[in-house]
């Protein structure tokens, strides 16, 4: 019998650490960055919002001491730039520039609260800049020389420079999933005010694949814990997500220009509706998430340009 139960152990604890989810290890803490580049696509396009670079440090409180109804609550800081383009990113003459040269460099500072009925409320404020304190017009250049690509021309005409504060908030709720635990569809909506971006906007998230609950997913940010209260529903997760989404715009410094400087060189008016489509695929193990997504949206500026899609790629390392 001794012999039998010698034999089984190693199989027991396959079973328990790839299996029960009881015993995943969780990790307090995230580290890792998102990269936006419509060149993900291949298409040879380089236009629009054709870069963007996020690095981000996450922490989970110790949930032990939340409220019932919380399940967990994190927060979050960040850094981030975004650089934007005309038709492309040599365009030398204003007068055929159908999006100005923009970036946008930032810190953010966001708390988010995971609930047990899998809903979720993210609040975020940025402090930032446009212009040429922005980098992006360095930036775009070190990517270029880097990689081997065309020679920059047009920056001179990009919005001018001013200091932005924008706040946000953001909410997700569930609202089925299916008996078998393999997909579910939730509501996200969104708000932003602000100096650089103002509107809202609302979607629905599709997921199927090995999925956990949406306050334990890689999706919403929140695979770390801190004395966890639910197990989740598997070890690691692999799933595909979609989300269309509607959005109104009512305010883009980045096409209109400062809201306090108008004189921007060249400046456009914004559509005041767009849609926009996402389309992804996430590997999130205890350790590690790796997420690919692509983006595509409508038209945005009331002048020549056309629709847009770019590629994002997302890595994170979760750590104590």
């Amino acid at each position: 019998m001794k012999t039998f139960s010698k034999i089984l152990l190693p199989f027991s604890l396959i079973y328990l650490l790839t299996v029960n989810p009881a015993a995943a290890q969780t990790f307090k803490n995230e580290f890792g960055f998102s990269s936006d580049n419509d060149s993900y696509l291949l298409q040879g396009s380089d236009k629009y919002y054709t870069n963007g670079l996020f690095i981000n440090f996450r922490h989970a409180l110790d949930q032990q001491k939340l409220t019932e109804k919380l399940e967990k609550k994190t927060y979050e800081i960040a850094v981030g730039q975004k650089m934007y383009n005309p038709y492309s990113g040599s365009a030398p003459d204003p007068a055929k520039q159908d999006r100005p040269f923009a970036g946008y460099l930032y810190a953010e500072g966001t708390m988010n609260w995971f609930y047990k009925n899998e809903s979720i409320l993210k609040t975020s404020v940025q402090i930032g800049v446009t212009g040429p304190a922005s980098l992006a017009e360095k930036g775009q250049e070190l990517l270029h020389n880097t990689v081997g690509f065309y020679e920059l021309e047009g920056w001179d005409y990009q919005i001018k420079e001013e200091m932005q504060v924008n706040l946000s908030a953001k909410y997700t709720r569930l609202l089925h999933r299916f008996d078998s635990k393999a997909a579910d569809f939730s509501f996200e909506g969104y708000a932003n005010i602000g100096t650089t971006f103002s509107g809202a906007g609302a979607g629905i998230l599709f997921r199927a694949g090995r999925i956990n609950q949406l306050f334990n997913s890689a999706y919403t940010n929140s695979m770390i814990g801190n004395n966890s209260k639910t197990r989740g529903l598997v070890n690691s997760e692999l799933f595909f997500y979609a989300k269309p989404q509607l959005n109104v715009v009512a305010y883009d410094a980045t096409i209109q220009g400062s809201m306090f400087n108008d004189k921007s060189p060249v400046t456009f008016g914004v559509k005041p509706v767009v849609f926009a489509q996402q389309l992804g695929v996430n590997y999130s193990s205890q350790r590690f998430t790796f997420d690919f997504g692509l983006l595509f949206k409508s038209k945005e500026v009331k002048s020549m340009a056309k629709a847009h899609q770019y590629g994002t790629i997302s890595l994170f390392y979760r750590f104590n």
